[in-house]
């Protein structure tokens, strides 16, 4: 998806041209081109560093990349340890980011803010725990995600990367929906149309599951506005 960085439009365009493209939001024209966006099929996310600045971070192949959201010319790196594309979007909060990746699923997590390759001295920690499509939720100082293939739900301590609970929910199949925060809740929609409401909290409990039973797959992430959930 595409995303508003102050006046820009940044568009991940990896799969046409491995690359990032900035457009100014009112004219449509290029400001910026980032080349070498590889097999990073997630949408960019901006990172409040502990000075105060913005960086714009995207994963892609092997790495976690920092730019200037400005210019786009690429301010750190950080190895993934995961030889695989990456399709989920990251999580960030207090400066760290946090990705998911490849299969069967790995999750790393860095803090943002360095210069060059900062695997040894920014990369916090690394996970075998981790899912292929969907996207982490942060909340609370705890991230949440389904993998996207075996029905597993987790909780891990974004601190340490510590699993907290690692919980396969009935007959959910394959979810390549992300999950949502609302109300205290995570709404996890899989492929199949099952909705399953689990609390927002690092200790398992599943509040309700509800089947929308019309034949559709769902593989996108819903919305909320308005007190409702909206899917497709």
């Amino acid at each position: 998806s595409p995303v508003l960085v102050g006046e820009l439009l940044v568009v991940n365009a990896s799969v046409e041209s491995e690359s990032l493209v900035a457009l100014n939001r009112k004219s449509g024209k290029e400001v910026w081109r980032a080349e070498g966006i590889k097999e990073g099929w997630n949408t960019p996310v901006t990172v409040r560093t502990e000075d105060g600045k913005t960086e714009l971070v995207v994963a892609i192949h092997g790495k976690i990349l920092g730019l200037d959201p400005a210019g786009g010319g690429q301010l750190w790196s950080c190895a993934t340890d995961i030889p695989w594309y990456m399709v989920p979007t990251l999580a960030a909060g207090d400066g760290v980011v946090y990705a998911l990746g490849g299969r069967p699923g790995a999750a790393l997590a860095v803090r943002a803010g360095g210069r060059g390759d900062v695997t040894r001295t920014h990369r916090l920690w690394t996970s075998r725990k981790g899912s292929n499509v969907s996207s982490p939720v942060l909340h609370e100082g705890h991230l949440y995600w389904a993998h996207d293939n075996l029905g597993v739900v987790y909780c891990a301590e974004a601190k340490t990367g510590k699993i907290l609970y690692e919980e396969r929910i009935d007959r959910a199949g394959q979810v390549y929906a992300s999950p949502v925060l609302a109300d205290g809740k995570l709404y996890y929609v899989s492929r199949a149309g099952r909705v399953f409401v689990l609390a927002a909290k690092p200790e398992f409990e599943q509040l309700a599951v509800n089947s929308l039973g019309d034949r559709s797959t769902f593989n996108a992430t819903p919305a909320v506005a308005g007190g409702r959930l909206f899917l497709r």
